[in-house]
């Protein structure tokens, strides 16, 4: 029985990235001492780690993709409609590999011409169906449990091309630690396209936030515009502003309705 609820434990807070303690006893309907001792127990994996009051994943880049896809789902549909609005004709645009990106081609006008370049497998299979984009895939070698594409016969490819906006996609975001992922061969990709492109939009739904993986691709102040599904903490709003870097609230949709 102590064997599957660790289990339990440790899946839910995977699924969840950030819990507190009370919240676990009362999901597991368990004393805060019992709680305790799991979680002690747990943390030999390296899997989870202690924060205060609560506890919260390892590394972000452990979540699999398909709970990934799921976890606020209607936040970051919001966000790749707000950011959609940005694209305009004839732009050539990067659209990063990541689950909170996959649905901008879906909320570009069938009027609006544009060139995406991207290694995202979704991006390329809903683009495909939309005459009005042409589609540049970049990288060779399928990565299955992110459904993107990595590794480059040579930077040469990406020096090519001329990027207008590039919509990015993070694992952690941080003032201290910037825009960060856990993959050595997308993160060589994320940071040359940093490099390319003229204005530099981050997609990042609220759990991103004060949390950061093993590589940054980009300091913060890098960023021109931050689309979010939720209101920036007080330190992220003055740091945004003194940096001069656009904050865009994405609003679900049944929010935006009852505006």
């Amino acid at each position: 029985m102590k064997t599957k609820r660790l289990q339990e434990i440790e899946d839910y807070v995977v699924r969840h990235e950030t819990v507190t303690l009370d919240e676990l006893c009362k999901h597991f309907d368990v004393s805060k001492n019992t709680i305790r001792r799991d979680i002690n127990t747990i943390l030999k994996k390296g899997t989870i780690k202690k924060v205060y009051g609560g506890v919260t994943i390892a590394d972000p880049g452990l979540i699999p993709f398909s709970d990934r896809d799921t976890s606020n789902q209607n936040e970051k549909i919001a966000i790749s409609r707000c950011a959609a609005q940005f694209i305009e004709e004839n732009d050539i645009v990067f659209i990063d590999s990541g689950t909170t990106t996959r649905h901008i081609v879906e909320f570009i006008p069938s009027t609006r011409n544009a060139t995406i370049v991207t290694n995202n497998l979704d991006v390329i299979n809903s683009a495909s169906q939309l005459p009005n984009l042409r589609i540049i895939v970049v990288g060779n070698v399928y990565k299955r449990d992110t459904n993107s594409f990595i590794g480059l016969d040579g930077w040469d490819v990406l020096e090519k091309f001329n990027i207008d906006k590039a919509f990015m996609a993070t694992t952690g975001l941080s003032i201290s630690r910037g825009l960060t992922n856990t993959d050595i061969l997308e993160y060589s990709i994320k940071k040359e396209i940093v490099k390319k492109s003229h204005v530099l939009y981050v997609l990042a739904d609220h759990s991103k936030f004060d949390k950061y993986t093993l590589l940054t691709y980009a300091e913060l102040d890098r960023v021109d515009a931050l689309i979010t599904g939720a209101p920036l903490k007080n330190e992220y709003a003055i740091y945004c502003k003194e940096h001069d870097i656009n904050v865009y609230q994405a609003l679900a949709e049944e929010e935006a309705e009852d505006k």
